[in-house]
C-alpha cells in the first residue's frame, strides 16, 4: 500500500495540470450541491419551526362582546389541533398599533373610534402539512362570530410552490454537476492510464497483478474526490462567513430562524460522496482499460 501511495503521488505531480482542473471541476460541483442542500437544511428548519408553533389569527365580527369569550373559548378549544388560545380585545390591538407605528406620527390621533376588531392568537399542535392547517382554519370558519381568519395561507401557498420547485432543480443541477464531475475525473484517470502505458506494459510482461496496476490509479481518484469535496466545503464555508451575518439579520424577524451552516453529518456525508465520485470515475475508466 505505501509503494502504490508512491506511485500515485508520483502520477498526481507528473500530471499537475489534468488532476488539478479534476480537483476543481469536483470543487465546483460540491460546491453546487451543498449550497442547495444548506438552502434545503434551513428552509426545512423554518417549515418545522412553523409546523411546531402554527399560528392562525381569527378577527371577530361586530356583534362579538366580552360576555361571549368563555363560549367561544371552549368552542376553539374543541377543535382538534388547538393548543393555546389568547384573546386580543381591540383596545390591546389599537395600543399594539400604536407602539409598532412610529410614535412621532399623528395618523392614529385623528381617529375617532376604534376602528379594530377584537381576535383571537390561537396556537395549534404540531402539523404535519400544510392542508392540516388548511382544514383546521375552514372549521374555525364556521364558528359564530367568526369573521375572518388568516394564517398567512396567500404567502405559505406559494412559499411550498417555490421550496418543491427549488427541490426538483436542486436535484436536477446536482445530478448533472455530478455526471460532469464524473467524466472529467474517469477521462483524467484515462489520460493518466495513456501516459504510463509502457510502464503499465511493463509492469504486466514482468508478472504484476491487475490489483498492483490498479491501486495506485484507485488512490488517485480517491484523493481527487476528497481534495475536490474539501475545496468545495472551504468555498462555501467562506461565502457563508462573509453573507450569513446581513441574511441572518435582515431575515430573523420573518423567519424566527437563524441561518446556520451545515451540519457535521452533512459535511461528513458530502466529502464521503466526492470520495467515492473520485473512485467510482476511476472505476469506470479502468474497467474500460484493463480487461
Amino acid at each position: 500500500m505505501r509503494r502504490a501511495f508512491k506511485r500515485a503521488y508520483a502520477d498526481i505531480r507528473a500530471n499537475k495540470f489534468l488532476h488539478i482542473i479534476t480537483i476543481v471541476t469536483i470543487a465546483l460541483s460540491i460546491l453546487v450541491v451543498s449550497t442547495f442542500m444548506l438552502f434545503f437544511e434551513n428552509i426545512s428548519r423554518v417549515v418545522a419551526a412553523w409546523n411546531q408553533g402554527g399560528r392562525v389569527m381569527t378577527y371577530l365580527d361586530e356583534d362579538f362582546t366580552v360576555d361571549m369569550l368563555p363560549g367561544l373559548n371552549s368552542r376553539i378549544k374543541s377543535l382538534d389541533r388547538t393548543k393555546q388560545v389568547f384573546f386580543i380585545s381591540k383596545d390591546v390591538a389599537l395600543d399594539n398599533l400604536k407602539e409598532d407605528i412610529n410614535a412621532s406620527s399623528g395618523f392614529l390621533d385623528t381617529l375617532k373610534g376604534n376602528p379594530l376588531p377584537h381576535s383571537m392568537d390561537i396556537r395549534l399542535k404540531a402539523v404535519e402539512s400544510f392542508s392540516q392547517v388548511k382544514d383546521f382554519a375552514e372549521r374555525l370558519k364556521k364558528i359564530d362570530h367568526v369573521a375572518e381568519v388568516e394564517y398567512g395561507q396567500k404567502w405559505l401557498g406559494k412559499f411550498m410552490n417555490v421550496y418543491k420547485l427549488f427541490k426538483f432543480a436542486g436535484y436536477a443541477i446536482s445530478s448533472l454537476f455530478f455526471l460532469i464531475a464524473l467524466f472529467i475525473t474517469a477521462n483524467t484517470v484515462r489520460l493518466a492510464f495513456f501516459s504510463r502505458k509502457e510502464e503499465i506494459e511493463i509492469m504486466r510482461l514482468v508478472g504484476a497483478t491487475e490489483g498492483f496496476i490498479k491501486h495506485p490509479f484507485y488512490l488517485e481518484g480517491l484523493i481527487q474526490g476528497a481534495a475536490g469535496g474539501l475545496a468545495g466545503i472551504i468555498i462555501l464555508a467562506v461565502t457563508y462567513l462573509g453573507l450569513s451575518s446581513g441574511i441572518s439579520s435582515s431575515l430573523s424577524s420573518y423567519m424566527f430562524v437563524d441561518i446556520r451552516f451545515l451540519s457535521v453529518k452533512y459535511i461528513i456525508t458530502i466529502l464521503a460522496a466526492s470520495t467515492c465520485l473520485g473512485w467510482v470515475g476511476c472505476y469506470i475508466s479502468l474497467k474500460q482499460l484493463i480487461r
